[in-house]
């Protein structure tokens, strides 16, 4: 594709969100409002875009796969989450809702334009592959993930169980990708991780996910601490993706008995405020608590929480980013819209989509540590951010 058409896609995009918005709240409006009057320019500049697309480029374009194609690059200017679905797209996400059937173990977004991998599940058949967060997803089944929307990406990762889906996958310090099938399963959400460190004086949880019933675990967990001699907490909340934003606010309450939580608002979303409930809380023990680059939506929103109020010291690596509300707007054509239309700040005013979460204590693996799980697919046996964190905690009194 040559300058001049790349261009003229972008102009073309434009304007087609701009149809899309006029359509939504009347074009009418938009006509008539002096503030949306570089909106309704835009429409026209539009227009003589489109006409010197249609008789000008070298060649007759199709411009149902222009249009579809410039869609979805404009959306995903906005953030991962927001996404264009083709009349045909928007069926088939309906007819295979994310999360009903069987999958390969990971959690991906969209970073650069392409798949990527922010976590993966212990014991699914990606792990077993040696499937790392941070990898690029470059194509699934032959179709290059920089043309799919992240809602699409989800539907065809998922399939009935015992299928297969074929997967392109970059990994870092690798030039070319590695091409692997997949058989897709039913996953199995391994238990919640515990572990007791220092003469038992340590407790050490992993909740892999944040379900409610996880949450659940972990309360009855920290309220049972003193009769196993447990007096500190070490929270490891690496490669945490699974969880709305509601469970992240609850793991955060069973350490903080007030402050403030996180907020949620947009251009149009009424702001709201989620305070610690004093009737949730259970412990006061010293903690800490591991976050890394696969540390996504609830798992950062309690992070966040802890580290903000000054109740944790927050140990690893700079979060994923994300953590946000989607609403999905129907089209006349068949086609929708899925935009991100809130998202989540932290206690300090941080919103994750844009932020993330930077620990106050950067710890994690080295350059020559990743390059030999990278050559091996197995991880070093040693965890400088897991001891880091024993440090401090074993310096903090009871």
């Amino acid at each position: 594709m040559n300058r001049f058409f790349q261009r003229s896609v972008f102009v073309l995009s434009l304007g087609l969100l701009v149809a899309l918005i006029a359509g939504e709240v009347g074009l009418h409006a938009v006509r008539a409002g002096s503030d949306d009057d570089g909106a309704y320019n835009q429409i026209k500049v539009y227009s003589e875009v489109l006409k010197k697309i249609q008789t000008d480029y070298v060649t007759v374009p199709n411009m149902d796969d222009v249009t579809t194609g410039a869609l979805h690059g404009l959306l995903e200017t906005l953030d991962a989450d927001s996404s264009y679905l083709s009349p045909e797209e928007y069926k088939l996400y309906k007819d295979h809702p994310i999360g009903a059937d069987a999958q390969v173990g990971i959690s991906v977004s969209k970073r650069y334009g392409y798949a990527v991998i922010v976590s993966v599940l212990p014991g699914s058949p990606a792990e077993k592959e040696h499937f790392a967060d941070g990898d690029a997803i470059e194509s699934i089944n032959g179709k290059s993930t920089r043309e799919l929307s992240l809602a699409m990406i989800r539907v065809l990762l998922e399939g009935k169980p015992g299928s297969e889906v074929t997967l392109s996958v970059i990994r870092p310090r690798k030039q070319d990708p590695d091409k692997i099938t997949l058989t897709r399963a039913v996953p199995a959400i391994p238990v919640l991780g515990e572990v007791q460190y220092d003469n038992s004086s340590i407790l050490y949880l992993k909740p892999v996910v944040l379900t409610a019933s996880r949450v659940d675990d972990i309360a009855a967990r920290l309220k049972s601490m003193a009769k196993n001699g447990n007096t500190k907490v070490l929270l490891d909340l690496r490669d945490v993706t699974s969880g709305d934003e509601a469970q992240g606010e609850r793991l955060a309450n069973l350490f903080l008995k007030q402050g403030t939580l996180a907020t949620l608002s947009g251009q149009k979303f009424p702001t709201q405020t989620f305070a610690a409930d004093p009737a949730k809380f259970v412990t006061d023990a010293p903690l800490a608590v591991l976050i890394n680059r696969g540390t996504e939506g609830a798992a950062e929103l309690a992070a966040a929480a802890l580290a903000d109020n000054k109740r944790a010291d927050l140990i690893g690596e700079r979060s994923f980013g994300e953590g946000g509300v989607q609403k999905t707007i129907e089209l006349p054509d068949g086609a929708a819209v899925i935009l991100t239309v809130a998202t989540y700040s932290s206690p300090a005013g941080k919103k994750f989509l844009e932020e993330a979460v930077t620990p106050a204590i950067v710890a994690g693996p080295t350059p020559e540590q990743e390059a030999t799980e990278d050559e091996t697919g197995v991880a070093p046996k040693n965890d400088a951010t897991l001891d880091k964190a024993l440090e401090i905690l074993k310096a903090k009194a009871a």
